[in-house]
């Protein structure tokens, strides 16, 4: 009976090995990023790297419907990337140190960013800070205000990054050197009230294209806090408090507005100018809203610079099925190569 026991247990143990290094090597087969090829459109010839990476607000549904957009209506080559459990090659928005396929940032005329406090290895990061030194257009989108947090590393090269920096010259980070703020907290109350955008009637940069066709911007998400924000950035779009988590709520006129989408720039080492758009809204839920969607393509468009091509009214209806998961930690679903989200 011992031996009968030792053999069974050898067994077992032979069997989860062979079922490990199959799912490792499935994970290693399944391609850990995806793209979509630009067809004609205004965009043609260039390429968007947009980076997904948040544990709350979905960013790994969002961009993959802003890429095909982008790439289908638009022209521009476009590559989604992820967070990526290392062992299973899923999407797992909770791996805080893995978003593969960042060197396609060397070829990229445009990086979208939506991710929230990651603190990526120096052999990925490293194609973020080339990109940032070249002085390159960026778009942030809501937590890339706090992109980044070196917790465990806070004397890495790459801690100027982070959200909460003291380093001199890069104080607060990223989202405050490059996109104009970065995390203060939740100046709408999170989870019950929404952001209506505020198009009309503050003064704002108006005749900027980026705001082509864009009329009406509701999203569930609360307004962020906005302090005055740096460098040279233009307001385009304020947001209110919304009375609740639909589109008709009423506005919350006790509170302040705050800015949820604007322009800057900043330059690069070789004293190149990078265009930055910056919104605190774009959860995929958000996305839903036409008008937002609208002035993300428009921004896309005006930051590689091709605001004459920006149309009056941009077509962005999505293309295939866009049901949006509903903002909030682990609810992220499981079991998802990014593969899932190639164009068929």
């Amino acid at each position: 009976m011992k031996y009968i026991f030792s053999l069974s247990s050898c067994i077992s143990r032979i069997f989860a090995v062979i079922i490990f290094c199959t799912s490792c090597t499935l994970a290693q087969q399944q391609k850990q990023w995806v793209s979509y090829a630009g067809g004609e459109g205004p965009g043609k010839g260039k390429h968007i790297v947009l980076i997904s990476g948040d544990e709350e607000y979905r960013s790994e549904e969002a961009l993959p419907m802003l890429g095909k957009i982008l790439a289908r209506k638009y022209g521009f080559n476009c590559t989604v990337l992820f967070a990526v459990d290392p062992k299973t090659g899923h999407i797992n928005v909770e791996t805080l140190d893995n978003i593969p396929g960042l060197e396609n940032l060397q070829t990229a005329d445009l990086m979208v960013i939506f991710t929230r406090f990651r603190e990526l290895p120096d052999e990925q990061m490293k194609y973020i800070d080339e990109y940032i030194r070249k002085g390159k257009p960026v778009i942030g989108l809501r937590t890339a205000t706090h992109a980044f947090f070196y917790k465990k590393n806070p004397n890495n090269q790459y801690a100027k990054y982070s959200f909460n920096s003291k380093i001199k010259g890069w104080e607060d980070g990223f989202g405050r050197k490059i996109l104009g703020e970065t995390w203060i907290n939740h100046h709408g109350k999170h989870g019950s009230e929404g952001t209506r955008g505020l198009i009309n009637g503050i003064i704002q940069d108006k005749k900027n294209p980026i705001l082509n066709g864009v009329a009406d911007i509701w999203g569930p998400t609360d307004v962020y806090t906005v302090r005055q924000l740096s460098g040279d950035a233009q307001v385009l779009v304020y947001g209110q408090s919304t009375h609740g988590l639909s589109p008709d709520s009423s506005v919350n006129l006790k509170k302040s507005v705050m800015p949820v989408a604007w322009t800057k720039s900043y330059k690069g080492e070789n004293g190149t100018t990078g265009r930055v758009f910056a919104t605190t809204m774009g959860a995929s839920i958000d996305l839903k809203s036409e008008d937002l969607r609208r002035l993300l393509i428009n921004a896309s468009l005006w930051c590689v610079g091709l605001e004459s091509k920006i149309p009056e009214k941009a077509d962005v209806d999505v293309i295939g099925d866009y049901n949006p998961t509903m903002f909030g930690y682990n609810l992220f679903k499981n079991g998802v190569f990014p593969s899932t989200y190639q164009l068929k």
